[in-house]
């Protein structure tokens, strides 16, 4: 079966779901034909503020196993607009930023030799009004998507993959790819396989193949990312990454971390959860909502994807199954709150401790 691809706003998760999920396999065995990708209300800048994702993890990971009753979601507000004007300039970087960013284009790396595919949508009307430069603007999801990671990697080439104009193959340019997903495609949690469109076929074999790097939003239902959300829909196109040799998921925290200052999981992102797979392919970065006015791993994502593009300007000759094990295995831990691998994965990614070696191994 296939469906339309679709973008919703200002719906709850599970309205979301059911207005845009395809009918259930009839058997485990049975395939379905994907098409329809969402994007939840977090995305969007409408993230849940109620439910098991503000018990803290314990309660979180309990809802996930069933064992206590997730309330249902809600929307919540936008994010105020960011008290003051959020300026940035190449020397200091901008204020959601990680301090590691400017620090690492002050020693020449800022993604040069890199190309950055942002898999999104940008051809669609809605728009969202969010202030990362300077000034608001009004822009599409893809929009932002594209501009925050070109902010992160300056140096690196942007390319746009359109999904709602196109399913298609998505290319990869020549050199080193990072492919940027920012979006999510729902099913019900207990059918067998998806019989993926050229499009995710194509960036599922690039992660399994080390094609290129890619990076999962890991979503907003504040659940386990193998879980089902509050309306028994699971994202399959992650279900589908995990155990890829190139993959990172990616989810928010509510800020940058510090050791005199430590983050938090944001309140609606979706956590590690106890499959070790998952656990040693998750990661974490800061998302200053505050800042930018907008919420979502969505904005979690490109960050992660900027940090790879600039880790290839240094390690010129590394592989993209390289590039992702640094940054997995140099995260840090002693700047979360109540560090757990089954919420954090493997902790905050850490621009400055992958960058510190002289050569990857």
């Amino acid at each position: 079966m296939r469906v339309k691809h679709s973008i919703f706003a200002a719906m709850t998760f599970a309205v979301l779901l059911a207005c845009g999920a395809p009918a259930m396999a009839q058997s485990s065995n049975e395939k379905q034909r994907a098409g329809g990708i969402a994007f939840s209300g977090a995305d969007f800048g409408l993230g849940p503020d109620q439910g098991p994702a503000n018990q803290g993890p314990v309660a979180q990971m309990r809802a996930a196993k069933g064992t206590t009753s997730p309330a249902t979601h809600s929307p919540a507000p936008r994010p105020a607009k960011a008290a003051r004007a959020v300026a940035f300039t190449a020397a200091t970087g901008s204020a959601w930023m990680h301090r590691d960013v400017p620090a690492a284009w002050a020693r020449g790396f800022r993604g040069r030799g890199a190309s950055i595919t942002l898999v999104d949508s940008f051809g669609t009307t809605y728009r969202l009004r969010g202030n990362m430069s300077g000034r608001s603007e009004t822009l599409a999801h893809g929009g932002w998507t594209r501009k925050q990671a070109s902010m992160v990697a300056l140096d690196a080439r942007m390319y746009a993959h359109d999904f709602s104009r196109s399913s298609s193959r998505v290319k990869l340019q020549s050199g080193f790819n990072v492919m940027n997903l920012s979006y999510g495609i729902f099913y019900r949690a207990n059918m067998g396989d998806v019989n993926w469109n050229a499009q995710e076929e194509s960036l599922i074999g690039y992660a399994n193949s080390g094609a290129a790097v890619v990076v999962k939003a890991a979503g907003n239902d504040g659940v386990a990312l193998t879980s089902a959300n509050d309306a028994g829909r699971m994202d399959m196109l992650s279900r589908d990454l995990i155990g890829a040799q190139s993959v990172i998921f990616v989810g928010a925290l509510a800020s940058n971390g510090t050791t005199s200052q430590r983050a938090s999981l944001a309140s609606y992102s979706n956590f590690a959860g106890t499959n070790s797979t998952v656990q040693d392919q998750f990661l974490v970065v800061g998302v200053k909502s505050g800042a930018i006015g907008l919420m979502g791993t969505s904005f979690a994502a490109p960050i992660v994807s900027g940090y790879a593009a600039i880790l290839k300007s240094k390690f010129t000759g590394a592989t993209h199954t390289q590039i992702v094990n640094q940054l997995l295995d140099t995260a840090r831990r002693d700047t979360i709150a109540g560090y757990n691998p089954a919420v954090h994965g493997q902790g905050e990614a850490s621009l400055s401790r992958a960058l510190a070696p002289a050569k990857l191994r």
